[in-house]
């Protein structure tokens, strides 16, 4: 599976697990200010995982992992999931 796909697919789980996937723009940050990267927050409640275009393609797909595995541990020990997907989540 290429990284794009991989991307794709932890993003498309993440959906499907009521996290919030917000992409940050290229450009989405100030010269002056350290510009935004990929992560995983909370706001108002809600789990948000942000993902910065600027970023590698593997630090948003690890930013993905690491959300689904902390806060979507149920969805996945029920579904079905692509080998290549299991991998990089680590179970």
């Amino acid at each position: 599976m290429e990284p794009e796909e991989l991307l794709e697919a932890l993003a498309d789980l993440a959906a499907e697990a009521g996290l919030s996937v917000r992409v940050l723009r290229r450009g989405a940050g100030s010269d002056d200010l350290t510009t935004a990267s990929s992560g995983v927050c909370r706001v108002r409640g809600e789990i948000w995982v942000v993902l910065a275009q600027a970023d590698p393609v593997e630090e948003r797909i690890e930013a993905l992992a690491r959300a689904l595995r902390e806060h979507a541990e149920s969805l996945l020990e029920q579904r079905y999931l692509p080998p290549a997907v299991r991998a990089r989540l680590g179970i």
